[in-house]
C-alpha cells in the first residue's frame, strides 16, 4: 500500500501542483507562440515547464522570452561529449533546474503516419534550434563543411544534428557518470518501464525516473505506463522520485497515477492541442481546465490533499480487450 511508504522521497524540487509540462518538440508546428507560449501558460499556473532538445525555441531564447516559472530541460543525448557538455552548461547557466534524459529514443521508432506524409520536420529546419544555436555544434559543423554555418546549409546541418541526437546507438548505464560530470543538479531518467531498470537507476545514483512509453510513439504495442507503475513505485519509490507520463488526459487519469505511486505526472498533447487552437491563451485554458478537473476529482474521492490519494480509492477493472479471455 502507498500509505506504508514515505510521502517525501528524495526531493527534485518543490512544486505547487503534482503536474508538470512534458517535453514536446517542434511546437512551432502548432502555433507561432511555440514553446514560449506554453512556458508562459505554465508559469501563469505555477506548473514546471520542460524544454525539449527537439524544441523550436532555443535554450536561452525561451528564458529571455519567459523568465518566470520553474524550468526543466530534456536531453536527447548527443554522442559527442563536448557537445553534450556545452548544451548542459547552457541549460544550467540559463536557470533550468532539473535534467530529464530520454532513454527510449536513441533512434526514432517505426512511425507509419510520418512515413506516409514524409513528415520529417528536422530536415526542413524545424526543431533543431537547441543544436543549431550551440557554439560547439556550430564550430564542428563549420569544420566539416568548409566553414558553413547551419543557416548556410540547413539540410546538411540537420543531418549532422540528427546523427548526434538520435545516433542509433544506445547508452550504457556507466555512461550516466558523464552526465554527473557536466550537470550538478537533479537528473531524471525518462523511459523506465521495468522494475529492473528502475533499480538500476537507483544503483547509479539517479534522483528520479519517469515511467514512460514516449506517448506510444516509439514502440507499437508497448505496455501501458499505468500497468507497470505500481510495481515500480513499490520497488524504488522510497529511494528516488517516481514520475509518469504517456496517455494522461484528464483529472481522473492524474488521480489514478498519483494513487498508484507516482509523485507527479507530465502532461503533453492536451496542452499542445490548446496551443494549436489559441496559442498561449489556449494552452493556459486547457491546463487550467485539467487542474480544475484534478481538484474536483480529488474532492469526489474524498481526498483533501495528494497525500490522501492511496490505492484503496481504486478498483481495478479488466481491460475491454481482455473480455474474451473471461468467456
Amino acid at each position: 500500500m502507498l500509505g506504508t511508504c514515505p510521502l517525501e522521497p528524495r526531493s527534485l524540487t518543490t512544486a505547487d501542483t503534482p503536474v508538470l509540462m512534458a517535453p514536446v518538440g517542434i511546437q512551432s508546428l502548432f502555433h507561432q507562440d511555440k514553446e514560449i507560449g506554453t512556458a508562459k501558460a505554465c508559469a501563469a499556473l505555477r506548473v514546471p515547464f520542460t524544454l525539449s532538445t527537439a524544441a523550436s525555441t532555443g535554450i536561452e531564447e525561451l528564458v529571455k522570452a519567459c523568465p518566470e516559472g520553474a524550468k526543466w530541460f530534456q536531453l536527447y543525448w548527443p554522442m559527442d561529449e563536448e557537445m553534450t557538455a556545452s548544451i548542459l552548461g547552457r541549460a544550467r547557466s540559463s536557470g533550468y533546474k532539473v535534467l530529464v534524459v530520454t532513454l527510449d529514443t536513441w533512434t526514432l521508432g517505426w512511425r507509419p503516419s510520418d512515413l506516409d506524409a514524409a513528415n520529417v520536420p528536422f530536415m526542413a529546419g524545424e526543431g533543431n534550434e537547441v543544436g543549431f544555436q550551440d557554439p560547439v555544434f556550430r564550430r564542428k559543423f563549420a569544420e566539416r563543411s568548409d566553414g558553413d554555418s547551419p543557416e548556410d546549409n540547413k539540410v546538411a546541418a540537420a543531418m549532422y544534428w540528427i546523427g548526434e541526437s538520435f545516433p542509433g546507438v544506445s547508452r550504457r548505464w556507466e555512461d550516466l557518470a558523464l552526465l554527473r560530470k557536466h550537470w550538478d543538479g537533479p537528473v531524471v531518467l525518462k523511459g523506465i518501464m521495468s522494475v529492473d531498470d528502475a533499480r538500476l537507476a537507483v544503483q547509479h545514483g539517479m534522483d528520479g525516473i519517469i515511467v514512460s512509453n514516449h506517448g506510444g510513439r516509439q514502440l507499437d504495442g508497448a505496455v501501458a505506463t499505468l500497468d507497470v507503475l505500481p510495481d515500480i513505485a513499490d520497488a524504488v519509490g522510497d529511494q528516488l522520485t517516481v514520475l509518469i507520463d504517456s496517455g494522461i488526459r484528464t483529472g481522473a487519469d492524474i488521480v489514478k497515477a498519483l494513487a498508484l505511486g507516482a509523485k507527479a505526472v507530465f502532461l503533453g498533447r492536451p496542452i499542445v492541442y490548446g496551443l494549436g487552437i489559441n496559442g498561449t491563451a489556449g494552452a493556459e485554458a486547457v491546463l487550467a481546465g485539467l487542474l480544475a478537473d484534478l481538484d474536483l476529482t480529488m474532492g469526489f474521492a474524498g481526498a483533501k490533499s495528494v497525500a490522501d490519494l492511496q490505492r484503496s480509492i481504486l478498483q481495478r477493472a479488466p481491460h475491454a480487450g481482455n473480455v474474451k479471455s473471461y468467456l
